[in-house]
């Protein structure tokens, strides 16, 4: 593609009178802006760096992970569960309750783990309309029943922490509406984050949960995403710390929101604690849901050595986690409710979670079996694996869910290899696992989207999404406006764009940029969202709090902006761009109209056609206010230039540029007229 735009100088450059490819220059320069943010974004998601494992050789200078004997045994060997985002409603499909008992009563039975780790959104807290946010104490009170009812807890230790969703309108931790502390099975303790440590097979786990809960806690949808303070970050060290004091062999960190979406307040953040600790091998967390549907395996390999992985929902995929660190292999299975048997091959363990800086990869090339642990709400009457195409070899089982088989490791210590196990039960359903290993060092690489939604730092990249839409919808204008007086000035010439379809809309914003009661306000409002406030109202009730993109001021507290940027990008994105385009060619049929006065006046079908995009988009703005009321009441919605005013705003805009006098266009026609006698009658 070719854009010629020809410049010419008052000064008779030679230079400027050549013909120039502005096309050619942009293409280039685009190239190489692309490719730096490609580069940084690879960067931001590489995983298997040698860097990394020099770096993290450097970082645990003089340890190497433990090598162990691996065996037939059951020593060394713990495996637990892991549910989230389970969202109990009293409004919306009870069988999440119905189905959740049944995990309390039967999965948690099939596998008799010491530990369940239950990740944030225990509870829904969305009203009926879906809209509106507030803590329902029934849905909390259904919680606690089916724990009790079930006897989970007398079969398992139950680790719960808190969600966003069990955080809305709550304006501080202590606050009567934070059903957490008395529903909970771990609040009354641990409001917040904390540790466990359970002693299984001679060694010793600690648990840790972290809490990056806003407080205090507004109504959605301004809490999607986490904040430590400097309080919460200390704590979190301290617990880490005690996980050393206590002598624990390994960590498992568990929270709601994914390190990317956590917020925080000190240079070194979760991410840096965690990888500091070599004991920890994994961090779980949910909150993302799947991203419906087009994430659904979310994992990765942090720089700092450890893996992250995103739990799917309970609330419409009814997932599923089990986690097991076998002979300090740190392995994991997520299924779908009810779906049995089910099978993991800890050893050899799949290569795509391989952590050289955690993992000592001798203890593979040098074990002696084969090991899968299986389990059934039936008993489980064959388990059976295979290498590559090599033939079935039956498992012998050990003990509780342990099967094992005899191999020679160093048949296979070059390249990447195939290992499958078969699992029978008693009513004769059959579950096949495939994995891959590598017994030299090689890597397989995680999914792109999943490594950036992971790797990457959510509030960044919203805050720099607002950003660029902000400089798409203030700058353009503000160039063709200067452009003009340039032109009017005879320092430049009028460009004479080849692609017809850009001339066309070059031609439309130019001329809207020339209409000074426009051209203003379509300027000033995307400015005003970077400073002025969007709203003020209850943001949590009985709580006054005035919403900026920068932040959230709730009585004395104050929120960092995170989510808002993201609102904001979408109010620019949806509406302000429509809005803007809208105008634009409604100002240029006026113009029209001056160099055609005898142009045939359109029929009442054209016009209901010709304005019914802007229609559409206050239909859809009107929307917008309306859900916003119902989420912030009708004091907040009265005292939304974000939402309410905004509207008003584009009605005014659209009336003025559907009535342009002539007068208004006499500077734009004097560079646009395709006619030479300018017709402007005043």
């Amino acid at each position: 593609m070719t854009v010629l735009v020809f410049w010419q100088s008052e000064f008779g450059s030679d230079l400027m009178k050549m013909r120039i490819s502005i096309s050619t220059i942009v293409f280039l320069v685009s190239v190489v802006m692309l490719s730096i943010f490609v580069a940084n974004v690879a960067n931001l998601i590489a995983t298997d760096s040698k860097t990394h494992y020099e770096e993290g050789t450097q970082r645990f200078e003089g340890h190497e992970p433990k090598k162990y004997e691996i065996g037939d045994m059951m020593d060394n060997l713990m495996w637990f569960l892991q549910i989230s985002d389970i969202h109990i409603s009293i409004f919306k499909d009870p069988s999440r309750i119905t189905e959740l008992k049944e995990f309390c009563d039967v999965t948690v039975d099939a596998f008799n783990p010491p530990v369940v780790l239950a990740s944030g959104d225990l509870t829904d807290a969305k009203k009926k309309d879906a809209m509106g946010s507030k803590q329902a104490l029934d849905e909390w009170k259904h919680y606690r029943r089916v724990l009790d009812e079930s006897g989970v807890l007398k079969k398992t230790t139950w680790l719960d922490v808190r969600g966003n969703h069990d955080n809305f309108n709550v304006i501080n931790i202590k606050s009567p509406e934070n059903y957490y502390l008395n529903y909970s099975v771990q609040g009354r303790h641990h409001p917040r984050s904390y540790i466990h440590q359970i002693s299984f097979y001679s060694q010793k786990y600690s648990f840790i949960a972290i809490d990056a809960c806003l407080e205090p806690g507004p109504k959605r949808p301004f809490n999607f995403v986490g904040f430590l303070d400097e309080h919460e970050i200390d704590k979190i060290k301290q617990l880490a710390q005690d996980s050393k004091r206590l002598n624990s062999d390994y960590i498992v960190w568990f929270g709601h929101y994914p390190t990317s979406c956590i917020l925080s307040q000190c240079d070194d953040g979760l991410r840096e604690i965690m990888a500091k600790h070599k004991e920890g091998m994994v961090y779980l967390c949910g909150h993302y849901h799947t991203l419906g549907g087009i994430a659904p395996e979310m994992y990765t390999l942090q720089r700092g050595g450890y893996l992250e992985l995103e739990l799917a929902d309970w609330k419409d995929n009814r997932m599923y986690r089990v986690g097991i660190i076998d002979h300090g292999q740190f392995s994991f299975s997520d299924n779908q409710h009810n779906d049995w048997p089910v099978a993991v091959i800890t050893n050899p363990k799949h290569v795509l979670y391989s952590m050289p800086q955690r993992e000592n990869i001798k203890s593979i090339i040098e074990s002696t079996h084969v090991r899968v642990l299986a389990f059934s709400t039936d008993p489980i009457t064959s388990v059976s694996v295979r290498i590559d195409e090599e033939g079935w070899v039956q498992c012998r089982k050990v003990e509780g869910p342990l099967y094992v088989a005899r191999w020679n490791a160093s048949r296979y210590l070059n390249g990447i290899h195939t290992i499958s196990t078969r699992v029978v039960d008693e009513l004769s359903r059959e579950k096949k696992v495939v994995q891959m290993f590598a017994l030299d060092g090689s890597r397989m690489s995680f999914k792109v989207l999943a490594r950036f939604l992971l790797m990457s730092d959510a509030s960044r990249i919203f805050a720099i999404a607002f950003g660029v839409m902000l400089v798409f919808n203030v700058v353009p204008l503000c160039i063709l406006r200067v452009c003009h007086k340039l032109v009017l000035m005879k320092k430049m010439q009028r460009p004479r764009l080849r692609i017809r379809c850009l001339h066309i809309l070059i031609r439309k914003l130019w001329i809207t940029s020339t209409i000074h009661y426009l051209f203003w306000p379509m300027v000033l409002y995307p400015l005003y969202l970077v400073f002025g406030p969007w709203a003020a109202g209850e943001v949590i009730e009985d709580s006054f709090g005035i919403i900026f993109a920068w932040g959230m001021y709730i009585g004395k507290s104050y929120l960092p902006g995170s989510f808002t940027y993201a609102y904001g990008f979408f109010q620019l994105f949806t509406f302000h761009v429509p809005l803007t385009i809208i105008l634009a060619f409604a100002v240029d049929r006026r113009f029209q109209m001056l160099e055609k006065p005898l142009m045939k006046q359109p029929n009442l079908l054209t016009l209901l056609w010709r304005h019914l995009p802007f229609f559409l988009l206050i239909s859809m703005q009107t929307v917008l206010a309306y859900f916003f009321w119902l989420a912030y009441g009708t004091i907040a919605t009265i005292l939304c230039p974000f939402r309410s005013w905004s509207i008003i705003i584009a009605i005014v805009l659209w009336y003025l540029a559907n009535t342009v006098p002539n007068p208004r266009l006499r500077s734009a026609a004097s560079v646009w007229s395709s006619t030479k006698r300018l017709s402007i009658n005043d």
